[in-house]
């Protein structure tokens, strides 16, 4: 959905052109080549609908090519669902191996574990545009404190509530999560055929701000060395505040234990619920559904009256293989497509936020609904351990599994954090 023009008169005073050329660093590409002509291959992510992004990076390209006499760039988007597959034969097949590629910022580590992602700490630190990258989207692409990317844009998560219901109630949007948990099971009292919020025992990047806002982390560590702090006594209360959201004076845990984010943003959008936490990325799903004009959103509220709950910062980043024979070229191309200019042409084609400070600020001008998240990223957002071993423990559904024994009575908070966070354990003694 088009959200806003391409923003050119709106971003003309902030961009800064994308330099033609990247110093070198002292690690080189494993190729051992840094050809300065040819063909660059692409790999970029396939999205709902593609046809806006294509277009945006067509722009890129077209003024990539003209800087760059004798250089073609070819661009192949591929399915988010394979990407792991696709990614990781690359990295073991440097001959057909593309030289730039998208990549979602959660799989960093476990990229650079491979040996997959090109050092580019000099070339980033150089860019005059990276000064106002906002420092969780710094954080997505460093890994033992160096660089491996440029971040593309982020997503933040923030609370959507019907305006009807809430007027016909009386309500007002909760300042605290003690309210959000009185006001969600008011409504399902008042109105026992919606949720009060709608939650999802598989929801793990809607729950994750209850860990936080508690004072909790999900492990604790650095460089490469992290221990699960999933069953600290600060992240416990954030589990239990979460959880004590399923029930039939909510949200069924029959039917919501099994809901990941999808479904619940699905149960608002279909006007099955009077809450959910969904993301900017959620907005056009939802002015699709039955509730379009009669909701809004705000911050998704802390402990503290007034308080904003850290959001997970989610999004994409774009890299360089450490295969790459280009890789002067390479950087290059890596920069132009996460500038400044780009991310806000990005936006004005797909909604995805800019990952820089500055240029965020000017969307959430130029369209109101980006407010909240805005605010929300400005608060503070989180990101997961920059370990290899989070694929595993996302894949495995370790923090679902979590949830889920405590909603179905399975566990009790203290045992299901327990066993979680040795099987968190597990994965990053693993990881190495």
């Amino acid at each position: 959905m088009k959200l806003a023009p391409r923003l050119a008169l709106l971003l003309a005073a902030a961009v800064v052109t994308a330099t033609a050329c990247a110093p070198q660093t002292s690690e080189d590409s494993s190729s051992g080549k840094d050809e300065k002509s040819g063909t660059l291959r692409v790999w970029l992510f396939q999205e709902v609908n593609n046809k806006p992004k294509e277009k945006v990076v067509d722009a890129v390209l077209a003024g990539f090519e003209k800087a760059h006499e004798d250089t073609e760039v070819t661009v192949e988007y591929i399915p988010v669902e394979t990407r792991a597959q696709r990614i990781k034969a690359a990295f073991n097949d440097p001959a057909s191996a593309p030289d730039v590629i998208e990549y979602g910022n959660t799989d960093t580590a476990g990229y650079v574990k491979d040996g997959g992602l090109l050092d580019v700490t000099e070339e980033f630190a150089a860019w005059d545009e990276a000064k106002d990258t906002d420092a969780t989207a710094r954080q997505s692409v460093t890994v033992d404190g160096k660089v491996y990317g440029a971040p593309y844009f982020v997503g933040v998560r923030a609370l959507y509530y019907r305006t009807d219901v809430f007027d016909e109630l009386g309500l007002k949007p909760p300042k605290s999560m003690d309210e959000l948990a009185a006001t969600a099971k008011r409504i399902r009292a008042e109105k026992p055929d919606l949720y009060g919020i709608a939650v999802g025992g598989a929801y793990t990047y809607g729950a994750m701000p209850f860990i936080w806002a508690n004072g909790g982390e999900l492990a604790t560590g650095k460089g490469g060395s992290y221990a699960s702090a999933i069953d600290s006594a600060a992240a416990r209360e954030g589990i239990e505040a979460y959880t004590s959201l399923f029930g039939d004076d909510n949200c069924p845990a029959a039917k919501c234990a099994g809901m990941g984010g999808n479904d619940t943003v699905t149960a608002f959008a279909s006007g099955k619920a009077a809450m959910a936490i969904g993301g900017d990325f959620s907005h056009q799903a939802v002015e699709a559904g039955e509730v379009k004009g009669e909701y809004a959103v705000v911050p998704l509220p802390g402990v503290e009256p007034g308080s904003i709950a850290p959001a997970f910062a989610g999004g994409n980043n774009i890299g360089v293989l450490r295969s790459t024979s280009h890789r002067t070229l390479a950087v290059d191309l890596m920069k132009r497509l996460a500038s400044k200019e780009a991310q806000g042409d990005l936006f004005g084609a797909m909604g995805f936020l800019p990952t820089f400070t500055d240029v965020r600020q000017r969307v959430a001008a130029e369209e109101p609904f980006v407010k909240p998240f805005v605010d929300t990223l400005a608060a503070g957002t989180k990101f997961v351990p920059a370990s290899a071993a989070w694929a595993t423990i996302d894949s495995s559904q370790v923090l679902p599994t979590m949830f889920q024994e405590v909603v179905s009575g399975k566990k009790d908070v203290g045992a299901a954090a327990g066993d979680a966070a040795k099987k968190m354990d597990d994965a990053f003694g693993s990881a190495g």
